[in-house]
């Protein structure tokens, strides 16, 4: 049971209560431990025990002192993940929809033509429609993408913080789903 709870997430938020991102429950309790974090929300009754202490779970964190991430978010770590995420896990190319195993990451720009490894030229894609691709652009394939490249990118990293809450109500005031909701 500790095992399963000690890979459990916790929301990580700025002094500001931006959301940062997620942290492990071991890093959030050292984090609050060394008094540079504060427990906003706990995890229901979900205890972390060893030899010596019980502590309380938490779900939310913030920090004390402000952090300016804004130049560091852009290429922060992930970034398959939050393109999966971003395109639902579905192919742009034929719609077909897939598991993270099963899907690529195409370079709508093929690196051999300059395309950068960077959210606004990569998209999910399945095996066969990259093989088919090859190192084409999509118009050159008569391929066309089901999302505008253009429109493809937005804040990743919200994105993935929104799919992360689908299970963790207590985290939607922090990240302002209830007031999306109610608009």
């Amino acid at each position: 049971m500790s095992l399963i709870i000690a890979q459990r997430k916790v929301l990580l938020l700025n002094a500001s209560y931006e959301p940062l991102g997620l942290v492990s429950l071991p890093r959030a309790l050292r984090m609050v431990w060394q008094r540079t974090a504060e427990v906003l929300e706990k995890d229901g009754d979900r205890v972390l025990r060893t030899v010596r202490f019980a502590f309380a779970c938490p779900s939310v964190v913030r920090l004390h002192e402000y952090v300016n991430v804004r130049k560091r978010r852009r290429s922060s770590g992930g970034l398959r993940t939050k393109v999966l995420i971003r395109d639902r896990y579905r192919c742009q190319y034929c719609n077909k929809r897939g598991t993270a195993t099963d899907l690529t990451l195409d370079h709508i720009v093929p690196r051999s033509r300059g395309g950068q490894s960077v959210a606004e030229n990569l998209c999910a894609c399945c095996h066969e429609c990259n093989q088919r691709k090859g190192d084409r652009t999509p118009d050159e394939a008569r391929m066309p993408l089901l999302s505008n490249p253009a429109a493809l990118w937005h804040d990743l990293d919200l994105t993935a913080l929104h799919h992360a809450a689908a299970s963790r109500p207590e985290w939607r005031k922090y990240l302002y789903l209830d007031d999306a909701a109610a608009a």
